[in-house]
């Protein structure tokens, strides 16, 4: 997955966000909320994955 869909998904997961909560549809603003922790996930998982393949890397 790459970075700019991560960073896609965050930003249209703040904007659902707010689009929610200015119209007082909760569905929406949680589901902006979801976006927004998927895409925190993923960069997560890349990260330490990238770190895992580094310390491979060193030890090579």
């Amino acid at each position: 997955m790459s970075d700019f869909k991560n960073k896609f998904d965050e930003v249209s997961g703040k904007a659902k966000e707010a689009a929610g909560e200015a119209t007082n549809n909760e569905s929406l603003a949680n589901e902006g909320r979801a976006d927004q922790a998927k895409a925190e996930i993923k960069d997560a998982v890349k990260e330490t994955g990238d770190k895992i393949l580094g310390a491979f890397k060193k030890d090579k």
